[in-house]
């Protein structure tokens, strides 16, 4: 089993781009590094820690490709395997700000893997977010690229060696 798997889902391009800044982070070769449009579900065995990462649409959706993806993943045992969660979203979209980390998270969490990978949204101001837990933290990496670019590289470095731990 390979150490680290990165997963992502991206309509734009920005997700993407966080997705390989994320695996030079984590030292995770190219070819770890999976756009799950084109990518089997079954994949996720593959890895230890799954870095799974998707852009927040709408009122607060995922990002197209992850539902087909997540379909076929949320069947799998993934008991023994860690997931870290990352999610692009824009604060103007202040009700839903990166409300597609939870939608990951729930739609995961039955099938036994571990999370880690909390997060503060300091700096970030929004009214709501599905994946804001009660304790201040975001279940995951929350990044706002549209707004708060400068936010990024530290949030990236902190947040990689964070998960490495885990």
């Amino acid at each position: 089993m390979k150490n680290i798997g990165i997963f992502y889902g991206s309509a734009t391009g920005v997700t993407a781009d966080i997705a390989n800044r994320l695996a030079k982070a984590l030292g995770v070769p190219a070819g770890d590094v999976h756009n799950v449009a084109d990518t089997a579900p079954t994949a996720l065995a593959d890895y230890k820690l799954l870095v799974l990462g998707s852009s927040t649409h709408g009122s607060g959706d995922l990002e197209d490709d992850w539902y087909d993806f997540l379909d076929g993943a949320s069947a799998l045992d993934l008991k023994g395997h860690t997931v870290a969660l990352f999610g692009t979203g824009d604060v103007g979209m202040a009700d839903t700000f990166c409300d597609a980390i939870a939608k990951l998270h729930n739609a995961l969490e039955h099938t036994g893997a571990t999370f880690t990978g909390h997060y503060p949204a300091d700096g970030y101001e929004f009214s709501h977010s599905e994946a804001l837990l009660p304790d201040g933290l975001m279940m995951g990496l929350a990044l706002d690229e549209n707004n708060y670019p400068q936010f990024t590289d530290q949030r990236i470095a902190e947040w990689a060696q964070r998960i490495k731990k885990a």
